[in-house]
């Protein structure tokens, strides 16, 4: 599969996305999904706390482009 997971910042837009990853890996992007994630609530005792919200990006590579070594099997 030619798809590659990030956790990105939650302001960032799918095109940000693209941009960024076509120019750190050197690949074309076929598409980008994303999606939300919502923080645990935690109990420390009687105090309840949340952790932070955050985003992640799925990134489909164009047929042809390769997912860099350092990513494979990651």
């Amino acid at each position: 599969d030619r798809t590659v997971v990030f956790e990105v910042k939650a302001d960032a837009t799918k095109i940000d996305i693209k941009r960024a990853v076509e120019k750190l890996l050197g690949s074309k992007v076929q598409a980008v999904r994303t999606s939300i994630s919502h923080g645990k609530f935690k109990r420390q005792g009687r105090f309840v706390g949340q952790r932070s919200d955050w985003k992640k990006a799925y990134v489909k590579l164009r047929d042809g482009e390769k997912i860099p070594d350092f990513l494979e099997g990651a």
